[in-house]
């Protein structure tokens, strides 16, 4: 079972990410579960998702403590909270950041934030990162780029369905490995 934990901000759309993520592990032939942690429940505050993805149905419903990937919306929360808690020995890490970030871990980078603003995707002076950053779990075959492409036009219509599916095209092509960094 592949477990992967989503950190942003209130309003950042990271329940609407692992949702995403996980409809599309289903149309990939996939059994998938998408469920969202809220702390303090406003706009700002830290919120966690979570997908689980196998090949046999998903009968686990807790948190996860120990994901194989940990995806990070907001790079501030490296310097608030600890993101990375319970990360499997080998796991990833894909971070919204516009340079490289320096982790204990197999780490992806995708600059979100200039993708957003260059495709004009913000609503109320926020960029929206969080389909963005599917396409770079994308690049790392949790998902195909075509199911999350059908994915987003299940959840979204006309111009912000195809804003969304040409973000995730070009974060797919621009996420960058940053060398693994030995603890």
């Amino acid at each position: 079972m592949l477990e992967i934990r989503f950190h942003g901000r209130g309003g950042q759309g990271v329940v609407t990410a692992a949702n995403l993520l996980a409809i599309a592990a289903d149309l990939d032939g996939n059994w998938s579960s998408a469920f969202p942690f809220y702390g303090a429940e406003r706009r700002g505050a830290e919120i966690e998702s979570y997908c689980r993805i196998d090949s046999s149905p998903i009968r686990i419903t807790s948190p996860i403590e120990n994901p194989d990937v940990v995806v990070i919306l907001d790079p501030s929360l490296l310097k608030i909270s600890n993101p990375l808690r319970g990360i499997k020995e080998n796991g990833k890490v894909v971070i919204n950041s516009p340079s490289p970030v320096t982790l204990p871990y197999q780490t992806f980078v995708v600059n979100a934030t200039k993708i957003a603003l260059d495709l004009n995707l913000v609503k109320s002076g926020w960029p929206l990162v969080n389909i963005i950053m599917l396409g770079s779990i994308a690049r790392l075959n949790v998902v195909t780029l075509d199911s999350l492409k059908k994915a987003i036009d299940e959840e979204f219509e006309g111009k912000v369905a195809e804003l969304n599916k040409k973000a995730v095209e070009v974060a797919y092509e621009s996420v960058k490995e940053v060398s693994q960094v030995v603890a």
